[in-house]
């Protein structure tokens, strides 16, 4: 099953119907189409496409657009707070594009130091993936995919908001905090790698 964010809207790819507020069975290329144009066009908020082949599906969907590939991190401190950034004026977790030869961890481990200005974070495991699509004002259709990883992090609390990237704040949030300040001004996307990382915590 693969989650897409459309300017906030979900796009579900799975294998049967979802109960979503509109569901496509897959036919071909054009049911994808199809589908992005109703979440792009309509009030639609919620759209499901399924079918038996899922890989094939998002082979093909991912056609649609420039991929672009990005990493970042849920970095936890010893007290279970999580490490969340500033940008443009909403919460977001620490993340960015991977640089040529760099693999996700190394990627995920740079993005967090430069838009944090924390040393040394640790690095425990992969949690998840999310998928976003936005428009390039050329007009170019990008679908990114950031890799989430879990991390760890106990030492002195070096912040250094990277301004360059829009940031203007680093905070350590608890739970009740990232319910009640995050969530409400966040994206749908971070909403859901928190709430998986919790889960996979059993939190």
């Amino acid at each position: 099953m693969y989650k897409v964010f459309v300017n906030e809207k979900k796009l579900l790819v799975s294998k049967h119907p979802e109960e979503l507020e509109k569901s496509i069975g897959y036919e071909s290329f054009t049911t994808l189409e199809i589908a992005l144009d109703i979440l792009e066009n309509t009030s639609v908020k919620e759209l499901n496409v399924f079918g038996e082949n899922i890989d094939e599906i998002w082979k093909e969907f991912q056609k649609l657009f420039r991929i672009i590939e990005a990493a970042g991190g849920i970095v936890s401190n010893p007290e279970g707070e999580i490490l969340f950034i500033k940008r443009l004026g909403k919460w977001d977790l620490p993340k960015g594009k991977m640089e040529k030869g760099e693999s996700q961890e190394e990627s995920a481990v740079r993005e967090i130091e430069e838009e944090t200005g924390l040393k040394d974070v640790e690095l425990v495991q992969f949690i998840n993936t999310t998928y976003h699509i936005y428009v390039e004002r050329n007009g170019e259709k990008i679908l990114k995919c950031t890799h989430w990883f879990e991390m760890n992090f106990s030492g002195e609390d070096t912040f250094k908001p990277q301004a360059e990237e829009g940031i203007t704040e680093v905070a350590w949030k608890k739970r009740q905090q990232i319910e009640n300040e995050v969530f409400p001004s966040t994206f749908k996307n971070i909403k859901l790698i928190v709430k998986d990382f919790w889960n996979s915590k059993n939190l």
